[in-house]
């Protein structure tokens, strides 16, 4: 029996719901697309994220394999000194880091809980919370020596403990045989195998894996505690290839009525001849709802897993969000974000490529409104270094944005052997940590963005292969307005695919809604979106728009027809920025947009991000034209050379701009940066034309400097 409820009426008439608390045993508002919710009695109901503490200063807290040798001495002394340097440093929370392929190290739980118990209470006599973080459905398996010494040269971050090929036959967890429980091969029945990795991955529909985790995370628990748990590899890294096993088949017959299709069924699989991530015909119905049934298993996955650590907070490691590619390895994190409490964004790399920052944006955003969705949680951005310059780039990063910094080393993946002149996390992040707790402490977490529009990016296009005739999906448009939003200094949100269903959500910020490729749209999408526009909202749509429904069928006739029938003045139609680079002039040069900041003089490069701190009003600058200088000798895995340090390639620095202070009142503001030290530099403001005219000097600043 269900009984079908409005969603606004289900949320208040429940005097238990209350957002963003923290509290575990209270009701988050059941958000579902549809504006109905259908309800059985055994459902259990979606839980507020649990936000016992907000992590601001993070840093990897790295292992190595002689740490297995606990509890010796030398281990004990490693272990204080260590967490006295944290401490130093001002990190508030670290993450583990290292044993990653848990199940690798299976014989060794005792011994390594003992050691993460140690840890976690040196750690916590300075206040600083001890995350556990690994990979739960894989071991390495390397198939032979060529696949060992690759694995051996790319990975030794991970650090490598795994079976011997014999013993790797036997090797068990609580009764259940490693071997029993890894994915299927579709084409030739083997185990499944994440090449890139050379790992051998556990189906996360096998009742035996499923049951082999719970109970080792209930040891985890008893013996350790962690403060909270990123739980890696919510994903399917052997991708399509795999899973073929009886369970997934099953599964496919109960939960979508399908027959799992021999692999030579072109018409469900594509060309298997071509790389893996390119397979399936998303032109087939059955193909989108297999893929659709894989992001189920992993969202089942993860709802055991929180279910068993209670209060305590869960993430997993994500890199990006909005690709067509990520349905191919079920990496979905919309999909089991409201089982998740902090949201974390794998960003920066190594290499010299990492300061081409400007590519991520997107993405920052996409997971940044993801968190605050989701009861205002705790966004994070992870940032990978070898050198001081690179720590430096994350830090920024973090504080454009707007989001917590993970600052991490990562010296065991560079190629073959480490840097002699690496340093560690502590020591790398301190000076930045130090520097921001004398100068500038702003507190991400009560501050406000200010965007002036609102770019739609919706998830069903990208769930069901949706690409426009030239092969280009809706996300890489979105990418490229988020391009342009970043370098003419306007701010700009990404609205994602449940808040597009609902008119209140449309209605309650004056700035216009952008839609570029948005061919996937439910009815219910669409309808908000007729409401909004006839209540005089600004909409801005390029073709196609609504050619297909939220599952990928292809309609009759395109709800475009319908909108542009509708003749209203404050819907305005465009070319899309993939057509038509000029198309963004035509927006900015509109009169129903106003922009907030403007550049009037010095050369282009510096751009900047408004953000209110209770009342605060802060300028962070960031520099999008650096230029990379590469270490001479040491290569990331893939031979890219690994940055060294950074330069600016701006020549002049003398920056003037035009600021609506109706929109954003300032008065008074000071340039700082790490880079001037404990100085700072004075901004002068003056009037002109009605608008104020703010003029700074960025002269030997190469990365970030904040005007607050």
């Amino acid at each position: 029996m269900k009984t079908i409820i409005n969603r606004r009426d289900f949320i208040k008439s429940s005097a238990l719901v209350v957002a963003g608390t923290g509290l575990g045993n209270q009701l988050y508002s059941a958000v579902a697309e549809h504006p109905f919710l259908s309800i059985t009695p055994d459902q259990r109901l979606i839980t507020a994220p649990d936000i016992p503490f907000r992590p601001r200063r993070v840093a990897s807290w790295w292992n190595t394999l002689d740490d297995l040798l606990w509890s010796q001495k030398v281990i004990k002394d490693k272990v204080k000194r260590r967490a006295e340097g944290f401490a130093s440093a001002h990190i508030d929370t670290a993450m583990n880091y290292g044993f990653h392929v848990r199940f690798d190290y299976s014989n060794y739980f005792g011994r390594l809980n003992e050691y993460f118990h140690f840890v976690k209470e040196e750690l916590n006599q300075y206040d600083i919370k001890f995350i556990e973080h690994y990979s739960c459905n894989h071991v390495h398996r390397p198939r032979g020596k060529e696949e060992r010494e690759k694995l051996h040269r790319t990975h030794r971050h991970h650090v490598l403990l795994f079976h011997d090929p014999e013993a790797a036959e036997h090797a068990q967890y609580e009764g259940h045989l490693f071997r029993d429980l890894v994915e299927v091969d579709i084409i030739d029945g083997s185990r499944g195998y994440a090449r890139q990795y050379q790992m051998e991955a556990f189906c996360h529909n096998n009742p035996g894996f499923l049951d082999m985790h719970q109970k080792y995370l209930e040891r985890l628990i008893k013996e350790v505690d962690f403060d909270g748990y990123e739980i890696d590899d919510m994903c399917d890294y052997v991708g399509l290839r795999a899973c073929g096993c009886k369970y997934c088949r099953e599964r496919f017959k109960r939960d979508y009525g399908h027959e799992f299709p021999p692999v030579t069924d072109t018409n469900f699989w594509g060309d298997i001849t071509k790389p893996m991530l390119q397979w399936g015909n998303y032109g087939n119905p059955v193909f989108r709802d297999w893929i659709k049934m894989k992001d189920d298993i992993i969202a089942d996955h993860v709802t055991m897993v929180k279910k068993v650590i209670g209060n305590k907070p869960l993430f997993t490691c994500c890199s990006s969000t909005g690709p067509i590619i990520l349905n191919s390895i079920s990496l979905n994190l919309e999909r089991i974000a409201d089982k998740l409490d902090f949201y974390m964004l794998e960003n920066v790399g190594i290499n010299i490529r990492s300061v081409n920052w400007g590519e991520m944006d997107a993405e920052a955003l996409q997971q940044k409104d993801i968190a605050e969705k989701r009861g205002n949680s705790p966004a994070i951005a992870l940032s990978y270094t070898i050198y001081p310059d690179g720590g430096y780039l994350g830090w920024s990063l973090a504080r454009f944005w707007g989001v917590a910094n993970w600052a991490s080393t990562f010296q065991h993946r560079v190629y073959e052997e480490d840097p002699a002149d690496s340093m560690e996390t502590e020591d790398m992040i301190r000076p930045y940590n130090n520097w921001e707790m004398k100068l500038s402490d702003l507190n991400h977490h009560q501050s406000k963005d200010l965007p002036e529009v609102r770019l739609v990016y919706n998830y069903y296009c990208r769930i069901n292969g949706w690409k426009d005739q030239k092969g280009v999906e809706h996300w890489n448009k979105t990418k490229m307005w988020s391009k342009k939003f970043l370098e003419n200094n306007i701010g700009y949100r990404i609205l994602r695919y449940k808040e597009l269903s609902d008119v209140n959500c449309l209605l309650s910020e004056k700035s216009p809604l952008l839609l570029d490729g948005v061919a996937s749209l439910s009815d219910n999408q669409y309808n908000a979106i007729e409401k909004y526009v006839s209540r005089g909202g600004t909409l801005w749509v390029s073709l196609p728009f609504g050619t297909h429904d939220e599952k990928g069928n292809l309609r009759k006739k395109p709800l475009s027809d319908i909108l542009i029938n509708s003749k209203r003045k404050n819907l305005k139609l465009i070319d899309s920025i993939s057509d038509n680079d000029n198309v963004f002039q035509q927006f900015v040069l509109d009169k129903s947009f106003s922009p907030i900041v403007r550049q009037v003089s010095g050369d282009i490069g510096w751009v900047v991000r408004l953000r209110d701190y209770k009342g605060k009003r802060v300028i962070h600058f960031m520099n999008t034209n650096m230029k990379a200088i590469p270490h001479p000798t040491v290569k990331d895995i893939g031979q890219s050379p690994v940055l060294s340090r950074i330069e600016s390639s701006i020549k002049n620095n003398v920056l003037k701009f035009e600021i609506d202070t109706k929109q954003f009142d300032i008065t008074k503001l000071n340039l700082y940066s790490p880079e001037l030290g404990d100085q700072s530099r004075e901004i002068h403001l003056s009037r002109a034309r009605g608008k104020t005219i703010l003029e700074v000097d960025l002269t030997g600043i190469r990365v970030y400097a904040v005007a607050q």
